[in-house]
């Protein structure tokens, strides 16, 4: 997993939590890697479970619920760092559209051995959008607050809703409803 989830994950929890949250958290989680992650590296995906299980018990937050709010500032903080990724589309749907053809394969130029989530339009109308996410890491509530932070992004709003396909999580529909006036 790149280190820009890590680094992205730690400095959610700091702004939450405070820098002695984010201590704690380390402390407990006694990681290989130490947790001294750079946004450029690679690490292994089993040092965020960790980490999101720790997390999850400390504060007593449901990891689902932490991987959602984190899907949400995660999109915050790729859009600082990244504005060219948005500047591209108008609106929250085409983005989503766009996520495989567009980001995904930018993505890859710059780190071919990134593993990323598919995500493939199934249908799209005026107003609505199926997506089908696949990934073995079933970060499906991770890409749920991603999501709904595009919308927010595009001052936009709407419903969100999510149907698992596979009791891991690793095959999910979205069905994406914008809010009129949106």
């Amino acid at each position: 997993m790149k280190g820009i989830i890590f680094t992205e994950f730690l400095e959610m929890v700091e702004s939450r939590f405070g820098m002695e949250g984010v201590d704690q958290l380390l402390e407990e989680a006694d990681l290989p890697s130490g947790g001294v992650y750079t946004a450029v590296g690679t690490y292994d995906f089993k040092e965020m479970v960790k980490l999101l299980q720790v997390l999850s018990q400390q504060v007593d937050i449901p990891i689902e619920s932490l991987l959602h709010a984190f899907g949400n500032y995660l999109f915050k903080a790729l859009i600082a760092h990244y504005p060219e990724v948005a500047e591209d589309f108008s609106n929250p749907m085409d983005l989503l559209a766009g996520i495989e053809d567009h980001i995904h394969s930018q993505v890859l130029k710059l780190y071919p051995e990134a593993e990323l989530p598919s995500i493939q339009v199934l249908e799209r109308s005026d107003g609505s959008m199926t997506l089908l996410y696949e990934s073995s890491r079933g970060l499906y509530r991770l890409a749920h607050g991603l999501i709904e932070s595009t919308f927010a992004h595009f001052n936009a709003s709407a419903g969100v809703r999510y149907e698992l396909l596979n009791p891991e999580g690793t095959l999910v529909k979205f069905q994406i409803t914008q809010h009129a006036g949106a």
